[in-house]
């Protein structure tokens, strides 16, 4: 660190507004009132992206050009508020005082992301109005601080297109994937018949409406925030646990096996989970259970829930505003083509073989995506150590255009 760089925290530098969300009577989708996000879901590289949910009456407000901080699980990612708008408990509005270029602000918000994320919770990750105002930061007199944004958005620049072509080609990885998947449960088989999903099925429940009791060790307990929505997996690294006696108690449709599907159903509905191995687990009542009957081929019933097709029927089923809900009732009457047993065996043969190709190109663009963010935190390192050159911005870029052709 320069030794002409004071030593300050957010609270000295900014104002901090922690958001407060309105009763879900006033949201509506039309555009009346002012723009409400709740949560980062709309977050983009640096912008926040178009709203989906308004609200007529107004509770937190951010500005044009505040940094928004996600406050809830994932904790600290940032974005800029491109209009006044209402801000829902999931976000924090930071304000940058005189002393302060907002762009340095957000960029050292970047780079103290990991010290941020680091107050996460077991269960519920959070940060609150008086963490962030407590974060320590450094800063150096306002034309140094433009100085180091102006190479920082030059360095940026080239490596937020290298980002943008890996992201491109890892949507295009997957929509080749889609592009078959909805082929196959579009078209109407021989022998093929469309019935509600309870036919096929000889369990749809959900887990305990009740919280249960914690426990030190023992049976792990899952909620929606476990999920892993890219790679549609149970993250069991980070569970609470109940008592052995408490899972006992639970009715054998509340208790996963081998062979059943999982489904989000409040908050991020529509995203199915194969459980895959028998270990013991429970789970909140945000997540639904779906269990095959003997006809029915798990993996392909896992299939289908991917399709184009049964994520339609979620939409339309989906009720609520600031969290959709897809109802146990509504979910019972989805609508899924019953396929012969061994015609279903054939179609997870042919779909496990695209899946697997198509992952290893997922993989590859992710670990590009993810260097490349490496190569922006290590210029971030250098900026805010006061050790950035227009050198090391040049050898940056010239990094990042290689990450481009590579």
């Amino acid at each position: 660190m320069r030794e002409h760089w004071i030593d300050s925290t957010i609270g000295d530098l900014c104002e901090v507004i922690a958001g407060q969300s309105p009763a879900g009577e006033y949201y509506n989708q039309e555009g009346i009132g002012l723009p409400f996000y709740q949560g980062k879901k709309e977050f983009g590289q640096k912008f926040i992206g178009k709203p989906q949910t308004w609200t007529r009456k107004t509770t937190k407000e951010a500005e044009l050009g505040d940094i928004l901080m996600s406050v809830r699980a994932p904790v600290g990612p940032i974005n800029f508020a491109t209009e006044k708008i209402c801000i829902g408990r999931g976000l924090a509005a930071i304000k940058a005082g005189t002393k302060i270029d907002r762009y340095f602000l957000f960029y050292g918000l970047l780079f103290k992301q990991d010290e941020i994320r680091g107050n996460e919770g077991a269960v519920f990750a959070s940060i609150n109005k008086n963490q962030i105002e407590s974060i320590k930061f450094f800063y150096p007199p306002l034309p140094e601080q433009k100085q180091i944004v102006a190479i920082l958005d030059e360095a940026f620049e080239g490596i937020d297109r290298a980002i943008a072509n890996a992201e491109k080609n890892l949507a295009n990885a997957r929509e080749l994937f889609e592009s078959y998947l909805n082929a196959i449960f579009t078209q109407k088989g021989d022998g093929w018949e469309w019935v509600s999903l309870s036919e096929i099925t000889t369990d749809i429940t959900d887990g305990d409406h009740q919280p249960p009791p914690k426990s030190q060790s023992g049976i792990p307990f899952i909620t929606i925030s476990n999920i892993d929505k890219q790679n549609r997996k149970v993250d069991f690294s980070n569970t609470f646990k109940v008592s052995p006696e408490y899972f006992e108690k639970l009715k054998s449709n509340r208790k996963p096996r081998k062979g059943d599907l999982l489904y989000t159903v409040t908050g991020s509905y529509g995203i199915p989970v194969l459980v895959d191995h028998d270990m013991n687990f429970c789970f909140q009542r945000h997540i639904g259970l779906i269990r095959p009957n003997d006809e029915t081929n798990s993996k392909c019933l896992y299939y289908i829930f991917l399709s184009r097709y049964l994520l339609n029927q979620a939409d339309e089923c989906a009720t609520g505003t600031a969290q959709k809900t897809v109802s146990l009732s509504g979910l019972r009457r989805f609508s899924v083509p019953k396929i012969p047993k061994e015609k279903q065996e054939i179609i997870v043969a042919e779909l496990d073989i695209i899946s697997e190709k198509v992952s290893s190109l997922e993989t590859i663009y992710r670990q590009k995506i993810a260097a490349l963010n490496e190569l922006k935190q290590s210029i971030l390192q250098k900026a805010f150590t006061g050790e950035l050159t227009a050198d090391t911005a040049n050898q940056t870029t010239k990094a990042a255009k290689e990450g481009i052709a590579a």
